[in-house]
């Protein structure tokens, strides 16, 4: 069986990887893709995938922005 190459990764393959919740269900997945996996190498793949998502997750609450908070000193309506 083959080792992981990052570069020939797909974003098919990422996805997949991503759903994993353990070492022992991305080991399975490698497998099914003729990659081998020991379970240290699992779980250092799975505390990259979720860098990954928390990195995504931020970006989307960035892009999402903010509500202005700040209220207008003058007189008048003070809604936006």
């Amino acid at each position: 069986m083959a080792k992981i190459n990052k570069n020939e990764l797909t974003k098919e393959m990422l996805e997949k990887a991503m759903q994993c919740e353990t070492a022992e269900d991305l080991i399975a997945l490698a497998k099914t893709e003729g990659v081998e996996l020991t379970k240290e190498e699992a779980n250092a793949y799975l505390d990259e995938l979720s860098e990954c998502e928390l990195k995504d997750g931020d970006l989307k609450h960035v892009a999402g922005g903010k509500k202005n908070e700040h209220k207008k000193k003058s007189g008048g309506d003070n809604s936006y």
